[in-house]
């Protein structure tokens, strides 16, 4: 119960996300967030000042990336709103569980165009699109059954973000009674019938393969023990690289991206895909060659009949469906495992021979990154052709290591995803990667793990500019518009900033700087350039 009588709602209302386990909120105060900040100062909450509300949201999606725990956005009604937007809509594209908690205009302006401070005609539907839930609280009253709603879709269900609004003068109103968190218990039901029709098909199968995404992160033992009995290659998504360990011999790692993969997909009789969404930004192809049967096992009902029809459908959250999977008898393999084994080392092998100048230097840096780093450091990737080829290059061997927002793919979210991933498990290593573009999306941040003395390396990939966009330009012959604009100094950015910054020099200056950075009590920018010797293969 949260002690709230006699307090304004913006109090009470922290009071209650503490009740409901949330320890930190990502923001930067305004006129309209004043009850808020009331009840900050008097609260367990930690604030986090950003720079920007895009990083606040970014940062409070990294939190909830790398921990599975609530990310908070505490934001000013009208712009902070709209600063929000793009991180909401990676949080939406990768069913992650960030709140996004803001002000609004007093309740008596809504939908009359009187121009007051921070209006938006409706702010709801602005953000509606892009939430599980959308919501304005009309009293302090309404407050504690909307955060119920909020956490309850968090907990039930595919994990979105979630919008709660509150107009200032709902916020200055004086709570008369205690509110109370309510505890959520996730559902756990199967369909039987279901759970026989998928065993009989992967017993009968020949070829049977594994996909997974991130919704299978909490079924990691069952799905290692199914691939093992099966011989069964699995391919991950990006948010599901290290549920399966990506350098184990049956793993193909994120690489439904490279036609090697596919291909080799296409000749299975059964697959089982857990937790994803086969979704174009998963392989970058409008349909995947999927001849054999398909079992799907999703969270999400509208997963189960879209555009990749299954023979069977479950719906259930995956640790609970993949535990009554195995509960029956072992699986059997129809494949010699060695067979298998040499198969999937066969496409691995292939994919190499076929990288590309640029793909080949960063697989050189990422297979150094990988010897420097224990094995559950979080990697926050920006979107960069570094972290494109890591998908399918770089070994993660747990799940949640590995950050390449690819569904929404926007420039920016690396550093302050960092941020918020590091703030979640200060204990962790927390890394960067990031291209020259898409760092100066939201460079600011960058002070702000300065202030918080965050020990990140940021490895700023620098390859003169938008690499991808001219690398497209170039193949449809357009001549290159818009993708070739000036870089900073980034070491001395880094030092206006109270940060370190260095350009590495060759792969031992780099293991060295890299080794040091999580050492110090500040970030430190660690250029490398595209090009040089030592990233010869």
């Amino acid at each position: 119960m949260a002690d709230t009588r006699g307090l304004t709602c913006g109090e009470a209302t922290m009071r209650l996300l503490a009740e409901y386990g949330v320890d930190t909120v990502f923001g930067i105060p305004g006129v309209h967030t004043l009850e808020f900040c009331r009840g900050l100062a008097d609260s367990s909450i930690r604030h986090v000042q950003a720079r920007n509300e895009q990083g606040a949201g970014f940062m409070a999606d990294g939190y909830a990336r790398s921990s599975g725990k609530i990310g908070v956005a505490l934001v000013i009604s009208g712009p902070g709103v709209t600063n929000a937007l793009t991180p909401l809509g990676q949080s939406w594209a990768d069913s992650v569980p960030v709140l996004l908690l803001s002000s609004e205009t007093a309740s008596h302006t809504h939908g009359l165009g009187l121009g007051a401070l921070h209006e938006i005609p409706d702010q709801i539907a602005v953000t509606e699109p892009l939430t599980a839930l959308s919501a304005r609280a009309t009293s302090a009253g309404e407050v504690p059954g909307l955060l119920e709603r909020a956490f309850e879709s968090f907990s039930n269900g595919r994990p979105r973000p979630v919008h709660i609004s509150i107009p200032i003068d709902v916020l200055g109103e004086t709570v008369h009674q205690d509110w109370f968190a309510t505890k959520i218990d996730a559902a756990k039901t199967v369909n039987n019938d279901e759970i026989t029709a998928a065993r009989t098909l992967l017993s009968r199968a020949k070829r049977p393969m594994i996909m997974v995404g991130g919704g299978a992160t909490d079924a990691l033992d069952e799905i290692r023990q199914l691939s093992d009995q099966l011989s069964a290659p699995v391919l991950c998504s990006t948010a599901g690289k290290g549920i399966v360990v990506d350098d184990a011999a049956l793993s193909l790692n994120a690489s439904t991206v490279r036609a090697e993969a596919r291909e080799y997909l296409s000749t299975a009789d059964v697959v089982l895909a857990v937790g994803t969404e086969l979704a174009e930004t998963d392989s970058f192809v409008d349909e995947l060659d999927l001849p054999g049967a398909l079992i799907r096992v999703d969270i999400d009902s509208r997963k189960l009949d879209d555009q990749y029809p299954a023979e069977v459908s479950i719906l259930g959250d995956a640790h609970t469906v993949m535990t009554a999977l195995m509960a029956g008898e072992r699986f059997e393999s129809a494949q010699p495992r060695g067979d298998v084994e040499r198969q999937v080392a066969q496409i691995r092998s292939q994919i190499r021979e076929n990288l590309t100048e640029s793909e080949s230097q960063h697989a050189v840096l990422l297979g150094v990154l990988r010897t420097l780093l224990p094995d559950d450091a979080y990697v926050a990737g920006d979107i960069c052709q570094l972290v494109y080829t890591g998908a399918f290059e770089f070994a993660a061997r747990q799940p949640r290591t590995w950050s390449y927002p690819a569904g929404y793919c926007t420039l920016g979210c690396g550093l302050p995803n960092a941020i918020g991933a590091k703030l979640a498990d200060p204990r962790r290593s927390v890394i960067c990667l990031s291209g020259d573009g898409g760092f100066m999306f939201t460079p600011g941040e960058l002070i702000v793990a300065a202030e918080e003395q965050l020990p990140i390396p940021i490895v700023i990939w620098d390859n003169g500019g938008l690499k991808q966009i001219q690398d497209d330009m170039d193949a449809r012959n357009i001549r290159r518009v818009g993708v070739e604009g000036r870089n900073p100094d980034f070491v001395a950015l880094a030092k206006s900033m109270h940060c370190d910054g260095v350009v590495v020099q060759d792969r031992e200056h780099f293991a060295v700087e890299v080794a040091a950075a999580f050492r110090k009590d500040r970030p430190t920018l660690l250029v490398v350039c595209e090009g040089d010797s030592w990233l010869e293969a």
